[in-house]
């Protein structure tokens, strides 16, 4: 092949690569909410089904949009309440179990859909997320009368950024970030090293950043296995969070180590709710 034919080619495969390089970012841009949001509407069973005490819960977050919620009355004598804001797939009936591990502790737990999940009336958002977060605030707060210091802001996954934005507008007994990532930047750097994605994100959920401004207990759990959110995340959540603070290291993958280190789990957060006192 001569100088220039081989030129040509060299040009051509290049010409290839980038566009399907910048095809690929377009693609990125203009599809992320699928990549941030997997809500499921079908709900394939309810806490009565499973012998657990209940209410059925719709309420409206300030923009409107009607929103639907699993309320479990405490058992224990401090009356303390889980808000739970759970990660970016399924919707309520998926963490019926992982309920029932909060309500065997004696805690109440209120966990709630984003709108666009399960019951959930509207299109999901970042904003929407955090509309949604204060609202089942609010209904805890103002329709069962619950003092901020007895409701501890649980957010796994996705729900972590969710959840440290919500403690950060209020002062709760505790914050708990569960599996939770410091920024979807930063997951999406990682996954894509060689795509500029912080310039096109629309969606930040910088959890690291709301958590430097709570002014609350706040205990980290993380698996050392987690590939979805690596641990390494855990950890620098766990530096940035002001005293008092405790790190639980579970073991098993991103959902179900909660149930594969159950007793590591829920000693943990027994002994820091009894510190935190």
């Amino acid at each position: 092949m001569s100088l220039s034919k081989t030129v040509k080619f060299l040009k051509y495969i290049i010409g290839l690569f980038l566009v399907g390089y910048f095809a690929f970012m377009l693609m990125l841009a203009f599809f992320q909410k699928k990549y941030i949001y997997y809500p499921a509407k079908e709900i394939i069973t309810t806490p009565g089904l499973k012998g657990m005490e209940y209410e059925d819960i719709y309420f409206d977050s300030s923009d409107g949009v009607r929103l639907n919620g699993w309320f479990f009355p405490p058992s224990g004598a401090r009356g303390e309440i889980i808000l739970f804001c759970h990660g970016n797939a399924d919707n309520i009936s998926y963490f019926i179990e992982d309920v029932r591990m909060f309500t065997e502790l004696g805690l109440g737990v209120f966990i709630f859909d984003y709108r666009g999940y399960g019951r959930s009336l509207g299109q999901q958002s970042e904003t929407g997320t955090y509309f949604d977060a204060e609202a089942a605030w609010g209904w805890l707060t103002k329709e069962k009368k619950i003092h901020p210091s007895r409701i501890i802001i649980v957010g796994r996954s996705l729900g972590g950024a969710i959840a440290a934005w919500l403690a950060k507008e209020h002062k709760p007994r505790a914050l708990f970030l569960e599996t939770a990532f410091t920024s979807v930047e930063d997951i999406a750097s990682k996954t894509h090293p060689f795509i500029p994605v912080r310039y096109f994100l629309r969606y930040k959920y910088s959890t690291l950043d709301y958590l430097l401004k709570v002014k609350a207990p706040v205990l980290v759990v993380h698996s050392k296995d987690d590939i979805v959110v690596p641990f390494i995340h855990g950890q620098k959540l766990f530096a940035a969070a002001g005293e008092p603070k405790k790190f639980i290291e579970l073991s098993g993958t991103h959902r179900n180590c909660f149930f594969e280190s159950a007793e590591i789990y829920t000693e943990g957060i027994k002994d820091f709710l009894e510190v935190t006192r």
